[in-house]
């Protein structure tokens, strides 16, 4: 089986356009955002008891929504397999019901669990998305109400977003350090919105499939059916999101007195540096972020989880 194909971005970082153009490419199948990889993982740890697992997924309303037949997910499952293996299951089923060998994800809620898909999928590779954190801000903070999932460290201000953009790519280019070149490549979203196809050949280089012209085609993938992919709907744009012009001043010193420094080694333009201010909000949401976690994976473990996800299958 080939290696999956891992998508890494910050919300808000154009990965739903990249993965709507890369699901173009016969051979490779990448479904929506799954949410389950740290679930599934926290839930049964190394190893899996086959029935245990299979009656956990029978509760994922993702797993639901892809449609994914569970006899022929049971089939592929033995006990003391591995947790990665076993989860890896699900996506090879979803890619072969749809006539293709290989799978991939894109799911910017995973950029925070990084140490665990190494541990989990050893050969992956991964595509890192960067857009400028500015714009992704902008964009995000612009999300209707009720289509983010908002836990304790859910940023709401510009600051907040800063935060998590710092951590989230300075996490992210870490993980490309230590798997090596041959499995990790950084694209830019002002790239692909400039000049989508010479950013695919070069994923599918990397990534050892063959370039097809329909990959660059992104209309009615369904997911601009939603009300925050409503740009998947324009042809691709320059400039949807432009701080310049977007961001009030109070705002973007804001944002770079938290991540000023990142942006510019990153080669964006600037006006202010990482600041003392910016350092203290970044170590507070850190804080937050790992109370979440803990808080999420003692939930996860209890009785507390499976009444409150009956099976759907």
């Amino acid at each position: 089986m080939p290696p999956p194909l891992l998508i890494l971005g910050v919300s808000r970082s154009g990965t739903t356009l990249l993965r709507v153009l890369l699901d173009r490419n016969s051979q490779l199948a990448i479904p929506d955002e799954s949410f389950f990889i740290p679930l599934l993982a926290d839930r049964h740890l190394l190893r899996v008891e086959a029935d245990d697992f299979l009656d956990d997924v029978r509760r994922l309303a993702r797993v639901h929504e892809w449609g994914v037949p569970l006899d022929k997910v049971r089939a592929r499952l033995s006990d003391a397999m591995p947790i990665g293996r076993a989860i890896g299951t699900i996506y090879e089923v979803y890619a072969e019901e749809r006539g293709k060998p290989r799978w991939g994800d894109k799911t910017p809620m995973y950029m925070r669990h990084l140490p665990l898909l190494r541990r989990l999928f050893p050969d992956a590779q991964y595509v890192h998305l960067i857009r400028d954190g500015r714009d992704a801000a902008i964009s995000f903070l612009s999300l209707p109400e009720g289509i983010a999932f908002r836990t304790w460290a859910h940023p709401r201000s510009t600051a907040e977003f800063a935060c998590v953009w710092r951590t989230e790519v300075a996490a992210a280019r870490r993980h490309g350090r230590r798997v090596g070149e041959g499995r990790y490549l950084e694209v830019r979203y002002e790239d692909i919105v400039s000049g989508a196809e010479a950013v695919l050949r070069r994923i599918c280089a990397f990534a050892g499939l063959s370039y097809e012209s329909a990959m660059t085609e992104h209309a009615g993938s369904g997911s601009e059916d939603r009300a925050h992919q409503q740009s998947l709907k324009r042809p691709l744009t320059r400039g949807l999101r432009d701080w310049r012009t977007q961001m009030p001043p109070e705002e973007l010193a804001a944002f770079e007195g938290v991540a000023g420094d990142l942006l510019r080694e990153l080669g964006y333009e600037t006006y202010g540096r990482t600041d003392i201010r910016g350092n203290l909000r970044w170590a507070g949401y850190r804080v937050r972020t790992g109370a979440w976690l803990t808080a999420t994976f003692a939930y996860r473990r209890s009785p507390l989880w499976t009444r409150r996800h009956p099976p759907l299958q």
